[in-house]
């Protein structure tokens, strides 16, 4: 049997027209993992004095602090749960109530989004007062006035169709396995788990070309990919196995690793970033 990449399974993309916040999910997730909305803040009705309020008109509070130095620019892909409500406290949209977090491009979000989840570190909950411009602006079926939401911010990452500046060749700092295989670790795991050749893993991750052209990437859909790891090219069984829950890392696969020049399929040394999110045993 043929090694692909990915395994023969369908999966729902999240779409994020410009007017949301975030689009809709799985209807199979919403049914089987809603969860308790958190209840509107005592200070929804209007910013508190000291909130930082911004020229723009955008007021906030940091709730809870990050756990680094890490922001988002507005090209990135953001990872959050959130809570908004008007300012009589009554619910607009939560990521809570489908029990999941949103991932979407930060620059598709509302303009109040835009801007205050680039004062956020990773880590870091914010409550972010929008006044009607930066939120839903007037539009025909949406809340109108200030909208208040809470906003954690789970994960940053580059957009996958800007490829990283080192794809062209690994860096001096990356290292070497005996097979060829190069790697380098972007963000150290949260885990002390490490996948079996034989397991079934949940990664998200992007493949890019030497030449900067993205011909795969599970963040454009919005959801982790489940897979075999003894199912895929050996780059991939070798690499995912050195990896702990919670880790992201970049890889150069040479193609004697990943598809040996197989037509149809890309060519030459490929580039990964994957993040293993959860080993299925």
């Amino acid at each position: 049997m043929r090694r692909n990449l990915i395994p023969a399974l369908i999966l729902v993309g999240i779409v994020v027209p410009t007017a949301y916040v975030v689009s809709g999910v799985s209807r199979t997730v919403i049914a089987q993992a809603r969860v308790p909305v958190p209840p509107a803040p005592p200070d929804v009705s209007a910013p508190p004095s000291d909130a930082d309020k911004r020229p723009s008109g955008l007021a906030s509070r940091l709730i809870t602090p990050g756990a680094g130095a890490e922001k988002a620019v507005l090209t990135d892909i953001v990872t959050v749960h959130y809570t908004g409500w008007t300012t009589d406290g009554n619910m607009v949209d939560s990521s809570f109530a489908r029990g999941t977090p949103s991932m979407f491009p930060l620059n598709r979000s509302l303009l109040g989004w835009r801007e205050c989840v680039q004062l956020m570190t990773v880590g870091e909950t914010r409550r972010c007062w929008l006044p009607e411009p930066l939120a839903y602006a007037g539009q025909a079926g949406r809340a109108k006035g200030m909208i208040v939401f809470d906003i954690q911010l789970i994960d940053v990452r580059p957009s996958p169709t800007i490829p990283p500046p080192d794809v062209k060749e690994p860096p001096d700092d990356a290292k070497r396995t005996a097979s060829g295989l190069l790697y380098k670790v972007l963000k150290p795991g949260t885990g002390v788990r490490k996948p079996q050749a034989w397991d079934r893993v949940s990664v998200h991750y992007t493949g890019w070309t030497t030449d900067g052209k993205m011909f795969d990437s599970s963040i454009t859909r919005g959801q982790p990919t489940i897979m075999q790891l003894d199912q895929v090219i050996k780059g991939w069984t070798e690499g995912v196995t050195m990896m702990v829950e919670g880790e992201r890392t970049r890889f150069w696969v040479p193609e004697s690793l990943a598809y040996k020049g197989e037509a149809g399929s890309p060519k030459g040394m490929l580039v990964f970033d994957i993040d293993l999110v959860e080993i299925k045993r």
